[in-house]
């Protein structure tokens, strides 16, 4: 089994090798991304391995389709970037729906301690030796509200962090978990109160039709003054344009963002060299209140090794039987 692996980086490579090594499943690394121009690479492979942002519509589908191509495996668990209306039928998909839960919630936790506590202003004065404490006052986690949209294998345990902090929780979920909610410290709520009640609001759901743009200006009026919005899920859950607006009104006190709407030609890359076009994210990075990193919640040892283990396992689990418990859409 030959498999194309696009948008291949330097930390990948270990963990699929040595996974695809065990199952007898060969690599073909390319940096490039997937999309129309690069799709002809796959040519001769027997199935395409992509992440997040590969670019998978239907021209991509065809041509892979064209070549023979049966295979995608998704080393994500989003498929918000494959048009999976056009590759039912046509493509077997699989997704590693999770790998580490704890990689994204540990990280969502350090954006927001790094922004409430001035962590990063802290880490920059004593690196010139400056050693003042004006301007790094911030607040207590514990006995504040947060708010979790999103109550699945991740968005659980960063709820299981904030309450080691003594933080009391208001959840959503379209499909809430039975156990979940105890009346007192952790509440299911309307999307509403949430909003009115939090002060830090942290989103753990898919991005969909439904929650695109979840936080918008309707969304923003609603919450509290000075709130705190964590996004380590989709960009596109996130307004930008309506976000900057509400941290220059100081509606919002601060953003901790690890993935941006239109992020997909700026992260992964190194971009110190090239004048920035986007506007928006341009301003953000300048607010002194807005942390960004690059699209690295899910970096961590233990989640790459998971993310290799599950993708090969997919491959082979289909080559073997025809089926996948991973699959999106079935090639009827």
């Amino acid at each position: 089994m030959k498999i194309a692996f696009f948008d291949a980086k330097t930390y990948d490579r270990p963990s699929f090798e040595k996974y695809g090594s065990d199952y007898g499943v060969k690599f073909k690394f390319f940096e490039t991304r997937l999309n129309e121009d690069t799709v002809e690479l796959a040519r001769g492979y027997d199935g395409v391995c992509a992440f997040v942002n590969d670019t998978i519509n239907a021209e991509v589908i065809d041509h892979l389709c064209d070549m023979g191509i049966k295979i995608l495996a998704l080393r994500c668990a989003g498929f918000n970037n494959v048009d999976i209306k056009h590759a039912c039928g046509k493509l077997h998909i699989f997704r590693v729906p999770a790998y580490s839960p704890y990689a994204v919630a540990e990280h969502a936790i350090a954006l927001l301690l790094t922004s409430i506590r001035r962590i990063h202003k802290a880490y920059i004065r004593s690196r010139d030796f400056n050693f003042s404490l004006s301007g790094l006052t911030g607040f207590d986690l514990h006995g504040k509200t947060v708010g979790v949209v999103g109550t699945g294998k991740i968005g659980r345990v960063f709820i299981d962090i904030c309450r080691g902090f003594g933080m009391n929780v208001l959840a959503f979920d379209k499909y809430p978990a039975p156990d979940l909610d105890n009346g007192d410290t952790i509440r299911y709520t309307a999307l509403d109160e949430l909003f009115a009640k939090s002060d830090i609001i942290s989103l753990h759901c898919p991005l969909t039709d439904e929650t695109h743009h979840m936080i918008d200006e309707a969304a923003i009026e609603k919450c509290k003054k000075g709130v705190v919005i964590i996004n380590t899920s989709r960009g596109a859950l996130v307004d930008a344009q309506a976000l900057l607006e509400g941290i220059k009104s100081r509606k919002v006190g601060a953003a901790c963002l690890d993935v941006y709407e239109e992020e997909s030609d700026l992260f992964f890359e190194d971009n110190s060299g090239h004048i920035l076009e986007d506007d928006i994210l341009a301003r953000l990075i300048s607010m002194p209140n807005v942390i960004v990193t690059s699209h690295q919640a899910f970096l961590t040892e233990e989640a790459l090794e998971n993310i290799a283990e599950t993708t090969v396992k997919n491959i082979v689990e289909f080559t073997e039987s025809g089926h996948c418990q991973n699959e999106l859409c079935y090639n009827k």
